[in-house]
């Protein structure tokens, strides 16, 4: 347990900072969902709107440090090298 002030404010930061990444990392897990529901089902349009909004969230995740830079591109080039096989 945390003995000085400062590891106490320290402990109670890192307490808020991780519910905040919590809930950026889900929005981004949803809004992945949201698209690989949309090519299983096979539909392209839903698929490319799905991407759209997405793209940006989860490169929004790598300016607030939730995601690593590599990372995110790997799986924005995946998901839309997946929006783009989908039979028109």
């Amino acid at each position: 347990m945390a003995n000085t002030p400062s590891a106490k404010k320290a402990a109670r930061k890192i307490e808020r900072r991780t519910a905040v990444n919590k809930t950026r990392r889900s929005r981004v897990r949803t809004y992945i969902r949201k698209i690989e529901e949309a090519v299983a089902s096979g539909d392209k349009k839903a698929a490319q709107e799905a991407f759209k909004v997405a793209e940006p969230e989860i490169m929004r995740a790598v300016t607030k440090g939730v995601l690593h830079k590599n990372t995110a591109s790997r799986k924005v080039s995946r998901l839309a090298a997946s929006v783009k096989r989908i039979e028109a």
